[in-house]
């Protein structure tokens, strides 16, 4: 087939990426912009030996899972594809895209639970692009697969405390950027307020540090960092950002990791404590800066272990000062390199694990031959996931239930929370 050749195709199913797709030819044709039940007309633009990939050029029947977007950088902004899908039909997407993955490793679809949807508007940390032009300042997020920014005005997904701060950024960094710098400006909605980090190559002077002071005093912002080619200078700190986990107060290093919304990080801990309930001593494994921990340490006794020396710093100085909590023990470790071994793994009845996108594989190894009575496995990706489940589930483990938690709203991204026992 030449690229660009066109032809109409109607979609039948949504893609891992969100992206609709239908058949030519006995061959997957890949469409975004699209959803089950449109017909559409469009070119090809890649062949492949999964499919053919295609641009929209228009629909020419719509599907009744089709609604307005809400957004007016829909189409052009990168984020947020599936804006245009009603709700129903998007839970059913994100409920079947879990059972799906869990399925190529040989797990039953009924494992996956109802899929917990965050709202609009919820969305408490961003990272939006800045880039220097002669006219101002452009800020916002790239376009799908480009290095483009999207002048973002708006946006339906973030806290209003965030949006409203995007007008004041760009006039902020007209002021300090020269001309054709590029930014990166990473803004967390924490306890004590917004905390700020500009990523940017440029030594501060003091007209450029004042401008941040003000910009800080002015629209309240808890702390404002610039980092220049790795060097880290606190510039205002007006109130330590912190983190609230069930009451203790951790501190939040700069664009360190939380979860996406507090609504989102509700329902996963929820998920997590409900797991452990009843069993003794608990491992939070790749525990950040305790996100679990503390929520677990209510009631049971924790070791906490992290490879970033950072976040366990945070944990460490919150646990040394919280009350009302058994005993958390924090043990930096790189669990990537050296996972904790079946004989370490002997103290515990439960593990809990949440790593990166990558998954947890050398980890899951050790687990998988241990006698751990409860594992609760916490992902950012249904793949991965599933290829860590099936190794527990060939070590002996039963997984009994898959939770999923939307916190990326009309993303193809999404947390779960997998539940096992030991058979």
């Amino acid at each position: 087939m030449a690229k660009a050749e066109m032809f109409d195709v109607e979609i039948t199913a949504l893609g891992a990426q969100g992206d609709g797709v239908g058949e030519r030819d006995g061959m997957p044709v890949f469409v975004p912009g699209t959803v089950p039940g449109d017909v559409a007309r469009v070119a090809a633009k890649d062949v492949r030996r999964n499919g053919i990939y295609a641009d929209l050029v228009e629909i020419t029947k719509e599907s009744a899972d089709r609604t307005a977007p809400l957004c007016q950088h829909f189409g052009t902004c990168g984020g947020c594809q599936l804006q245009f899908l009603k709700q129903d039909a998007y839970a059913a997407w994100v409920k079947d895209r879990t059972a799906m993955a869990l399925a190529h490793h040989g797990f039953d679809a009924g494992l996956v639970k109802d899929p917990i949807i965050t709202p609009a508007e919820s969305r408490r940390r961003v990272a939006l692009k800045a880039l220097r032009v002669a006219s101002g300042v452009v800020l916002g997020f790239n376009e799908r697969q480009s290095h483009q920014i999207v002048d973002v005005k708006k946006c339906p997904i973030a806290r209003p405390e965030l949006t409203r701060l995007f007008g004041p950024l760009r006039d902020l960094l007209v002021s300090i950027l020269p001309q054709r710098m590029a930014a990166t400006v990473h803004m967390t909605v924490a306890a004590s307020g917004v905390d700020m980090l500009i990523d940017a190559a440029k030594p501060l002077d003091l007209a450029d540090r004042e401008a941040l002071v003000d910009f800080a005093n002015t629209h309240d912002i808890a702390a404002v960092h610039w980092q220049d080619q790795g060097f880290l200078d606190p510039v205002a700190i007006r109130r330590e950002a912190v983190m609230d986990f069930a009451g203790a107060r951790v501190p939040l290093p700069p664009a360190a990791f939380i979860q996406a919304s507090d609504e989102g990080e509700a329902a996963l801990v929820k998920a997590v404590v409900d797991a452990c309930a009843g069993y003794g001593r608990v491992a939070d494994l790749f525990s950040g800066i305790g996100t679990f921990t503390f929520p677990l340490a209510k009631d049971h006794q924790v070791l906490a272990a992290e490879g970033a020396k950072n976040a366990l710093d945070a944990m460490q100085a919150a646990a040394n000062v919280a009350t009302g909590f058994k005993q958390i023990v924090v043990k930096h470790r790189d669990l990537f390199r050296r996972p904790l071994s079946t004989k370490e793994l002997e103290m515990f009845e439960a593990v809990v694990f949440d790593p990166p996108r990558a998954g947890a594989k050398d980890q899951v190894e050790q687990l998988a031959q241990s006698a751990v009575s409860r594992i609760v496995a916490v992902s950012c990706n249904p793949n991965t996931f599933s290829r860590d489940a099936r190794m527990l589930a060939d070590g002996g483990y039963e997984l009994e239930s898959v939770q999923p938690v939307d916190q990326f709203l009309w993303s193809p991204h999404m947390e779960l929370v997998g539940v096992f026992s030991r058979k």
